[in-house]
């Protein structure tokens, strides 16, 4: 049996890493606050995943950076952020996986994101371009509290 790579998990971590519709000639990163991605598996079969959450002024570089999960380890040789605008290259690996492939470009302001990413991840022997969309916006500048009651449950 060969182990399903989870794509829209792998994928989300390293494309979350920020850009924006609009221009923003200047804007050398996102805001913190509390923000909703979106992020879409477009090919080779199409997921979606929507989550919200809180951006601390200390987590916004490894935000952009794609380092918000612990299970995936990227790192970026090329990596130019700045100016409205994102470029990284690299790879990232789990723990006990390989390093698989991955490049991701956008744009970027303080309270949206927009990048796409290509990842080729091989699974099962075969080498499966994967192509990802992610989409952010920032919903405001506190984030809620997590002891407050969860509502609609």
């Amino acid at each position: 049996m060969t182990r399903q790579l989870p794509v829209a998990l792998f994928l989300a971590p390293a494309i979350l890493v920020a850009a924006a519709a609009g221009p923003a000639a200047a804007q050398k990163a996102i805001s913190p606050g509390y923000w909703e991605t979106t992020s879409k598996v477009t090919s080779p079969f199409p997921t979606q995943k929507t989550e919200r959450r809180c951006i601390q002024p200390a987590d916004v570089a490894k935000f952009m950076e794609g380092k918000i999960n612990h299970i995936y380890k990227c790192t970026y040789p090329t990596k130019e952020v700045g100016g409205g605008k994102i470029l990284l290259k690299g790879s990232c690996a789990t723990r006990d996986g390989p390093p698989v492939p991955i490049q991701g470009s956008g744009t970027f302001t303080a309270d949206s994101m927009h990048i796409e990413a290509r990842v080729v991840p091989n699974v099962g022997g075969l080498s499966i371009p994967v192509h990802a969309v992610t989409d952010a916006h920032r919903l405001g500048d506190s984030c809620p509290d997590p002891n407050a009651p969860q509502q609609g449950g």
